[in-house]
C-alpha cells in the first residue's frame, strides 16, 4: 500500500487523478498504513510556502532508476530537499507536486505512463494553445516534455493533431459565432459500457411527442436568443438519435430548419450509431434534410463481443447499414470503434480493422475503453470480475497503421478518466472529411448551446478567455415537466 500524508487539501485531487493513472481500479481511502509514505509539509513564508515531499521507509519498495530520463533521475535525486513553489500559482504548485511524485510512482512501478503527469482530457489544447502563442514545434516539444514527462509519441501527434485543428478551425466565427448539440436521449439497448444518459426507447414508444414539443420550445428560445449569430455547426447525439422514428426525425429536423438560419451551417451531423436503430426511411429522411456527416458504429467486428457487451445487431447488420448509407449517396461517414472490449486481443483488433478498412469510411474514431462509475461493468464487478480487459500500446499503434493506410489523418483526440492502458481517444478523417464540432467541442473555441435533456451549455467570454456552462436535468421525464426551468437556465447564461 502506498499512503500520501497531506496538510493541505488543496491538491488532493491532482495527486490522485494521478495514482489513478499508475494505480487503474483501485479504491483509495483515508487509511494510512503506508510501505511508503509520502507527506506534503507546508511553512508559510511572506510569499510562498515550502513543500516537502518526502519518502518513508524507502527501501521497502523496488525502485528501477534505468527507466527514469535524466530529468526525472535528477528529481529523484533531489527528492528528499524541500519543494520549493509559489503559492499563490497553483498551475506551477500542481506541476512541481506532480512531476516530483510521477518519479516516484515511475521508480516504485517501473510503469511509464505515455501521457506522463497530465490526466485532463484535453492535452492537444497545450499544443494548440501554444501554438497561437507563436511557439515553435520545437520549443512546444521541450516544453510539454519537461512540463508533464509526455512521451516523445504523444507529444508528435499533440502537435500534428493542433496544426490541422488550427487550419480546420480558420474559417470558425469564434466571437459572432455558435454551434449547437441536440441530444436524443433513446437507444435501443444499454451497453454494458456505457454511462450517457439515455432511456430504452421501447418504453417511450407513442410518448416521444412529449419529449420533442419541450425540445421543441428549447429550441425557439435559442433561435430567439442567437438570432443575427453565425450558426457554424449543428449536431445531433445521444444517446442514438436514430432512434427516433422516421416521422419523428423529419418532425424534429424540419422544425430545426423552420427556426434558425442554416444558411452558414458548414456541418451538420447525425449520429445514426446503432446499426439496429437504422432503417433506409430514416437514412432517406435525414439526406433530403441535408444532413452532411453521419456515423454507423460497429464499436467491434467479433460477433462475440458485441453479444457480451448488450449489442443487439451483427457484424453483417453493420456492412448492410453502412452500404445502404453509401447507396442513399452518403459521403462522409464516421465508424466509432473501442480497444480493450472485454475479452478481445490484439487479433481481434487487426481483424476489426480489416473489415473497417473494406468498407472505407471516411472518418474512424478510435476510443479507448473507459471504464465510468455508472456503467454496468463497475456497477456489476461481481457479475463481470472474470472478464478480461486487455489495452496495449501494440493494439493503439495497429489502429493509427490502419487508419494511415487508408488515407485517414489524426485531427482531433481527448482522453477519460478511467481509461484501459491510459491512453487517448483519436479520430482520424480523409482530408475535407474531419468533423468541425468534435474539434469545437475539445478545444473549446466556440460557444457551444446543447438543447434537450442531459445536455450542456457552454458559453464562450472571448474577451475574457473564459467558459461558463450550464446543464439540462438528465432525466427525460423531469426535463418535459421542467422546460421553463431549462430555459430560465439558458437566459442567466446566455
Amino acid at each position: 500500500m502506498i499512503g500520501i500524508l497531506l496538510n493541505d487539501n488543496a491538491y488532493e485531487q491532482d495527486i490522485r487523478e494521478l495514482l489513478m493513472a499508475f494505480f487503474p481500479g483501485e479504491t483509495f481511502g483515508h487509511e494510512v498504513q503506508p510501505t511508503m509514505s509520502f507527506c506534503v509539509k507546508g511553512t508559510l513564508s511572506e510569499d510562498r510556502k515550502q513543500f516537502a515531499l518526502l519518502a518513508v521507509a524507502r527501501g521497502q519498495m523496488p525502485f528501477h532508476p534505468w527507466a527514469m530520463s535524466a530529468q526525472e533521475r535528477h528529481e529523484m535525486e533531489i527528492f528528499d530537499e524541500p519543494l520549493a513553489v509559489d503559492y499563490e500559482d497553483r498551475f506551477e504548485t500542481k506541476n512541481k507536486i506532480k512531476r516530483r511524485l510521477y518519479v516516484v510512482l515511475k521508480s516504485c512501478t517501473g510503469k511509464h505512463l505515455p501521457w506522463g503527469t497530465l490526466t485532463g482530457i484535453r492535452p492537444t489544447k497545450i499544443a494548440m494553445t501554444k501554438l497561437d502563442e507563436g511557439m515553435s514545434e520545437s520549443e512546444i516539444a521541450s516544453y510539454m516534455k519537461n512540463t508533464y514527462y509526455t512521451s516523445d509519441e504523444k507529444i508528435q501527434l499533440s502537435i500534428e493533431i493542433a496544426k490541422r485543428e488550427q487550419e480546420l478551425l480558420s474559417t470558425i466565427d469564434y466571437r459572432n459565432g455558435y454551434s449547437l448539440y441536440v441530444g436524443i436521449p433513446f437507444c435501443p439497448t444499454t451497453c454494458l459500457y456505457c454511462s450517457f444518459t439515455s432511456y430504452p426507447i421501447g418504453k417511450w414508444q407513442g410518448r416521444t411527442q412529449l419529449y420533442l414539443d419541450a425540445l421543441f420550445e428549447e429550441l425557439d428560445y435559442v433561435a430567439q436568443k442567437k438570432a443575427g449569430c453565425t450558426l457554424d455547426t449543428v449536431y445531433f447525439g445521444g444517446g442514438t438519435p436514430t432512434s427516433l422514428s422516421a416521422e419523428d426525425l423529419d418532425q424534429l429536423i424540419t422544425k430545426l430548419k423552420h427556426t434558425f438560419d442554416f444558411s452558414t451551417v458548414q456541418e451538420f451531423t447525425v449520429e445514426a450509431g446503432r446499426p439496429d436503430s437504422i432503417t433506409r426511411e430514416k437514412l432517406e429522411v435525414l439526406k433530403a434534410h441535408g444532413v452532411t456527416r453521419i456515423s454507423i458504429n460497429p464499436q467491434t467486428m467479433k460477433q462475440e463481443t458485441l453479444k457480451l457487451i448488450g449489442r443487439h445487431h451483427t457484424v453483417e447488420d453493420v456492412k448492410d447499414r453502412f452500404r445502404l448509407a453509401r447507396e442513399l449517396g452518403f459521403d462522409n461517414i464516421n465508424m466509432d470503434l473501442i480497444i480493450g472490449l472485454p475479452e478481445e486481443e490484439l487479433e481481434d483488433v487487426r481483424a476489426t480493422m480489416e473489415a473497417v478498412k473494406e468498407l472505407a469510411p471516411d472518418s474512424v474514431t478510435v476510443h479507448s475503453l473507459a471504464i465510468k462509475r455508472a456503467a454496468r461493468l463497475n456497477t456489476m464487478k461481481e457479475v463481470y470480475k472474470d472478464l478480461k480487459i486487455t489495452n496495449t500500446q501494440e493494439m493503439i499503434d495497429l489502429t493509427a497503421q490502419y487508419a494511415r493506410e487508408m488515407g485517414l489523418e489524426p485531427y482531433y483526440l481527448y482522453r477519460q478518466k478511467n481509461m484501459a492502458g491510459n491512453f487517448e481517444n483519436v479520430g482520424y478523417a480523409l482530408p475535407g472529411k474531419a468533423c468541425i464540432y468534435n474539434v469545437l467541442i475539445m478545444e473549446e473555441k466556440q460557444t457551444i448551446i446543447g438543447c434537450g435533456a442531459g445536455t450542456t451549455t457552454k458559453r464562450l467570454f472571448a474577451e475574457e478567455n473564459r467558459l461558463e456552462r450550464v446543464e439540462n436535468v438528465k432525466d427525460v421525464e423531469q426535463y418535459i415537466g421542467r422546460i421553463d426551468e431549462m430555459i430560465a437556465r439558458k437566459e442567466r447564461l446566455l
